[in-house]
């Protein structure tokens, strides 16, 4: 059997476990399971009017080939009844649990993650820190170093910084920083995507790439030095390049990925061109891992109105990336032997 997928919905109270129940009804290939309490997924099954049956796991071993309308769930306990909408701290923790059995089951290879969005305040509140699945799956891991990347049909970017403040981030770009995102992407991109030869570009982090030194520094002294280091190991990386004309058919349609050097460099491009069909990957992991590219949308939770575009999208895109992981550590299997 396929390596399955697991799908932990999120925040309770929000659309996570709506857009669940609505893959439940979706034709899929590769077997999937969600980590949740099996009432609450039955209770916003049955308040969504969608007939779906909830079978709860002992363990995988009873997981089996996907069934329309049937959503197999490995079961962890809310700690306080949840209504559609309402925030509760107390289910925090919750949350949590469901990710913690999920990373444990995919760094036991079990299993690729696919996560649906959590609320990082109601966590905060309840006095855990949080801040977001990508440091929270980092830490859990021991990965060294993790990248994300948003994916719609045609566009992958990636980030050399992620939730920092824009006052921080031209001290944040430094050689080191991206020399060690450019190399997760590189590899992720053969292992998990089937990019034999890469071909990445790289925005610049200033107006006009620095306009030669007239608007800022930083693509001469530190952006270029990082690039042709990555091109003297025979690695396609182009630029740095002017972000405001990078995004266009002449420089993408020869591309693999873009690397932009902030969060709202080159995130609002693709969400503009695929918001409610991208997916959030986090590279650099030793499991597969996709989410949603939204929040928790908590007046849309029981409603019905949420779409489940994304949530499809993740879990293609993280069982096309299972695939090609075991293809390439079976390939590799058999050249060791």
């Amino acid at each position: 059997m396929s390596l399955p997928l697991a799908v932990t919905p999120g925040e309770p109270a929000g659309i996570g476990p709506d857009l669940v129940l609505k893959q439940a009804l979706v034709e899929h290939h590769q077997p999937w399971f969600a980590i949740a309490d099996p009432a609450l997924m039955a209770e916003r099954a049955q308040l969504l009017k969608l007939d779906v049956r909830i079978e709860t796991l002992a363990s995988l071993d009873d997981l089996s080939a996907p069934q329309t309308g049937v959503l197999p769930v490995l079961p962890v306990e809310l700690n306080a009844p949840c209504e559609p909408g309402q925030l509760d701290a107390r289910n925090a923790a919750y949350v949590l649990k469901t990710l913690d059995v999920a990373i444990d089951l995919a760094m036991a290879g079990k299993a690729a993650l696919v996560t649906g969005p959590v609320h990082k305040g109601i966590i905060n509140d309840a006095g855990i820190a949080f801040t977001g699945h990508t440091e929270y799956l980092q830490t859990h891991s021991n990965a060294n170093q993790v990248v994300m990347m948003l994916a719609t049909e045609g566009l992958r970017v990636a980030l050399v910084t992620t939730h920092l403040p824009l006052s921080q981030v031209p001290s944040a770009i430094t050689a080191e920083r991206i020399d060690s995102v450019a190399t997760v992407l590189h590899q992720s991109l053969q292992r998990d995507f089937g990019c034999t030869d890469p071909r990445i570009l790289v925005c610049g982090l200033n107006p006009h790439a620095g306009e030669g030194g007239h608007l800022g520094h930083e693509e001469g002294d530190v952006i270029e030095p990082a690039l042709a280091k990555l091109r003297a190991r025979g690695w396609h990386f182009n630029g740095p390049l002017p972000a405001d004309t990078l995004f266009q058919p002449h420089y993408l349609d020869d591309a693999d990925a873009v690397l932009a050097m902030y969060h709202d460099q080159g995130l609002p491009v693709l969400k503009f061109k695929g918001f409610g069909a991208a997916v959030n990957i986090t590279l650099g992991l030793p499991f597969v891992r996709t989410s949603v590219d939204h929040g928790t949308a908590l007046d849309l939770a029981g409603t019905g109105t949420a779409s489940d575009g994304s949530l499809a999208v993740a879990l293609q895109t993280a069982a096309t990336m299972a695939q090609h992981r075991q293809h390439n550590e079976r390939l590799n299997g058999q050249s060791n032997a």
